[in-house]
């Protein structure tokens, strides 16, 4: 067979990383995360959870406490939270995702803006207009000084945004 999906794949080097690198090895934490990512996209939400939460331990073994990886990991598994309606616990993990990103990258770098921009449709889902508005506008302060104005995280966060303001004065 020529072809195999992606998660054959993923699997795959999901079994390479287990014999050929050291048990916690980031690389590993990686690849479950891209796994999972898949998992989620196909809505097998039970399949994604161990995954992300696997993938989060090893980076708290491998990785330093401020490494912006170990941010991307609870972003993806806030989102996996976030669409399960399990809004508390992808809040703390958003927040979490932020501040780690705040410390690890330079103050205007686009992976912070996406969390900031996760936690505005975050607020903006719980009908918290004021604070998803903040985050909206931090985003796209960053994205604008970052990427450009056309890029295309620039132009979804602004049509998220103008979205939000009119569902807010609706």
């Amino acid at each position: 067979m020529l072809f195999r999906s992606a998660e054959q794949l993923y699997l795959q080097a999901i079994e390479i990383d287990k014999i050929a690198l050291p048990e916690n090895h980031p690389s590993l934490a990686s690849g479950l995360n891209n796994l999972a990512g898949l998992y989620r996209a196909q809505g097998k939400y039970e399949a994604a959870e161990p995954l992300f939460l696997q993938a989060i331990e090893i980076d708290k073994i491998a990785l330093p406490e401020n490494h912006p990886e170990r941010a991307s990991g609870l972003n993806n598994l806030a989102g996996l939270y976030e669409s399960q309606g399990k809004y508390e616990a992808a809040e703390q993990l958003y927040l979490q995702a932020f501040e780690i990103r705040k410390i690890a990258l330079p103050k205007n770098h686009p992976d912070t803006a996406m969390t900031l921009w996760h936690l505005a449709v975050h607020y903006e889902n719980k009908r918290i207009f004021t604070s998803a508005e903040s985050f909206y506008l931090k985003a796209l302060k960053i994205y604008k000084q970052s990427l450009g104005l056309e890029h295309p995280y620039t132009q979804k966060v602004q049509e998220h945004y103008q979205n939000m303001l009119n569902k807010k004065n609706n």
